[in-house]
């Protein structure tokens, strides 16, 4: 039996800074010294946006430096590092947010090799395993620890499944690709008399089997499947080229390279960032390691916009306008992959060794997860958008306590046949932030109308392509959208969400911004230009004091802008227009907060602590934060609309 050494140092990542110092210091506390332990702790506190400009061991020092306890951040760069620490505690949903790999590898790095926490985010678990890192729920094992008691790897791969224990024995997912994974063989899955959901049913036609797994069949099986698309854009491009070579060095070759697509999404306005105006050495060397990775595999890339800065668009984004289908089955490195669930295809985030390994491989790993069904019924009020229903679903107190963890999120009702796909789009992108899998909309007459428009195909839903009567969901929740209100949510997380019409003092912000893949799209500048014409017509501008940053999600969408004649408005508010990219979503560009006492008022997806700048981040609905430019605070499209001039007050 192996037993893993892990030393007497552990690490309680407590709401207090001051214990957090202490056990920096030197000082061995007890969990009871620390308790209560920080929960909800997202990767971009792990490893903030600035840290993934590196990629191999440099990433160690960076391991928690955006780690918030109090109002502090007190794990300076290198600290866990030095600190001789082996293993983490910490409390609920460890790792939520982005898919970014690098956290677990920055933890690895720097000697962590247990992390313990009340429960876990299905990335981050799946990251962790994938670099040998070992997760565990159970608390019973810290006393052991601090003993000086070595602790058995079987004992850690207790209640996980045999794949994950598979991996963690082989010390990673490219050493058990390289010893497993060969041949992979499309398994023809038989059709059965029980009613399935479409998120099955999809799985299930893509099914593989290994010498190592069957096929993912049921709910709760785990083992790979084959992908229609396999992405990756330039945040983690060089780290999986430098984990291919060292694992494989010259023998590297990639399976079906047809179906792999490279995206420069993220960095092409960094210049501009001064979270990354110091790291430019490193974002080149990021860049050079990107390309030199398509120029040797012959991959299809979409890059940098020529004669200047902003590239051809946001991954996921592209994907839903130029690639997806309904049935597919896409993963990509980014969180936000459900995006193109819009079109009635699965498709889900994966980290850095995982879509490596598919890229050699052909293979994907995953465990069916179960379904939520979100039944949205009624019309929506005049000025609430997809965004405000995710918003307010985001604060409901089932999801808040993690209902949607890990799950499959199904839209459905009449409220979301009236979606168009792009608002469609705003409630699959945002199952990263509930906590899900993947999200999706069985594929109709407007899944259809949206294809033939944006590419010029006739797509034809097969019957087969929609949930069965009966279809098993692990729960249903029914809201009522006639009933909604516009939504903001306050600094720190998008589950912060409030009736906008219910704050009671004023909020002045002093940015404003519209983009980014979940408010980039075309029915997003459409809602933009609603407010800033109406505005314009009346001889208004963006209140003084105010930036407000228009950034189109793709080039597709400026070049509809500009069809449509929206830029006129747009530049007559004094509003400034970017080209496509992340931008401030990721702190990546301008429209990212540069000071702590700055607030802004954002359309993107998430506002963790850190995530767009220093500053408070508001989330609204594109009506709201072009309203609110407009206002000079936070006001709804009504408020700027109800009386002459500026509202005073709501």
């Amino acid at each position: 039996m192996t037993n893993l050494d892990l030393g007497r140092r552990v690490l309680f990542l407590s709401c207090d800074p001051g214990r957090v110092r202490q056990q920096l210091g030197g000082e061995d506390l007890t969990i009871e010294d620390c308790r209560p332990l920080r929960s909800e702790i997202s990767t971009d506190e792990i490893t903030p946006i600035p840290s993934l400009a590196f990629f191999d061991e440099r990433l160690a020092s960076h391991a928690h430096i955006g780690f918030k306890a109090g109002d502090e951040n007190p794990i300076a760069l290198g600290a866990l590092k030095n600190g001789g620490f082996s293993t983490i505690v910490a409390g609920g949903r460890y790792g939520k947010g982005s898919s970014r790999e690098h956290s677990p590898v920055a933890e690895r790095m720097a000697g962590i090799r247990l992390v313990i926490a009340e429960s876990f985010e299905r990335i981050y678990r799946q990251n962790a395993d994938n670099v040998g890192l070992f997760t565990s729920t159970d608390f019973s094992l810290i006393g052991r620890i601090q003993a000086g008691e070595a602790i058995s790897v079987d004992e850690l791969l207790t209640g996980r499944d045999s794949l994950a224990q598979s991996i963690l024995r082989a010390g990673g997912l490219l050493g058990y690709g390289r010893q497993k994974l060969a041949p992979i063989e499309a398994v023809d899955v038989p059709s059965d008399p029980a009613p399935r959901t479409l998120f099955e049913k999809i799985v299930r036609r893509h099914a593989i089997s290994t010498m190592d797994t069957p096929a993912v069949r049921e709910i709760g099986d785990s083992g790979f499947v084959r992908a229609d698309f396999r992405f990756i854009h330039d945040i983690y491009t060089a780290m999986a080229r430098h984990m291919l070579h060292r694992e494989f060095g010259q023998a590297l070759r990639l399976s079906d390279p047809s179906s792999i697509l490279v995206f420069e999404d993220h960095y092409s306005y960094t210049h501009l960032s001064p979270a990354h105006r110091h790291l430019m050495p490193q974002i080149r060397e990021l860049s050079a390691a990107h390309r030199a990775f398509v120029e040797e595999h012959g991959l299809r890339h979409h890059g940098y916009l020529n004669g200047g800065p902003g590239s051809e668009g946001i991954s996921h984004a592209l994907m839903a306008e130029r690639y997806a289908l309904p049935g597919e089955l896409i993963v990509g490195t980014d969180s936000h992959t459900p995006h193109s669930g819009a079109l009635g295809c699965v498709a889900f985030g994966v980290g850095t060794t995982d879509i490596a390994n598919s890229f050699v491989t052909g293979a994907v790993r995953m465990a069916m997860p179960e379904s939520i069904l979100i039944w949205l019924e009624g019309h929506r009020p005049r000025g609430v958008t997809a965004k405000d229903v995710v918003l307010h679903l985001l604060a409901l107190p089932a999801i808040r306590s993690g209902a949607g963890v890990g799950r499959t999120f199904e839209f459905a009702g009449p409220a979301v046949a009236g979606m168009s796909v792009d608002e469609r789009a705003t409630l699959t992108n945002m199952v990263a932030e509930l906590g899900g899998f993947a999200g999706l909309v069985a594929p109709d007459d407007e899944t259809v109308r949206f294809i033939r428009e944006r590419r010029g195909v006739d797509f034809v839903v097969e019957d087969w392509m929609r949930s069965d009567p009966g279809a098993k969901y692990a729960e249903r929740i029914v809201l009522d959208v006639s009933a909604m209100a516009p939504m903001v949510a306050k600094p720190g997380d998008p589950g912060n969400g409030v009736d906008l019409s219910k704050l009671t003092t004023p909020v002045t912000i002093d940015i404003a911004y519209g983009g980014s893949c979940t408010a980039g799209k075309r029915e997003d500048f459409d809602n933009y230009h609603e407010v800033l014409a109406w505005a314009a017509a009346r001889g208004m501008k963006v209140a003084p004091g105010v930036t407000l940053i228009l950034q189109f999600g793709t080039i597709d969408v400026r070049d509809y802008c500009e069809a449509k004649g929206y830029l006129d408005a747009f530049r007559a508010v004094g509003a400034e227009l970017m080209q496509p990219a992340c931008g401030a979503c990721a702190n990546c560009g301008p429209g990212s907060s540069t000071a702590r006492d700055q607030v802004t008022i954002s359309a993107i997806n998430r506002n963790f602590s850190g995530r767009s700048g220093p500053g408070q981040v508001w989330l609204a609905s594109p009506f709201t934060v072009a309203a609110s430019a407009i206002a000079g605070q936070i006001a709804s499209f009504d408020d700027i609309r109800s009386g002459p001039g500026r509202p005073e007050s709501h």
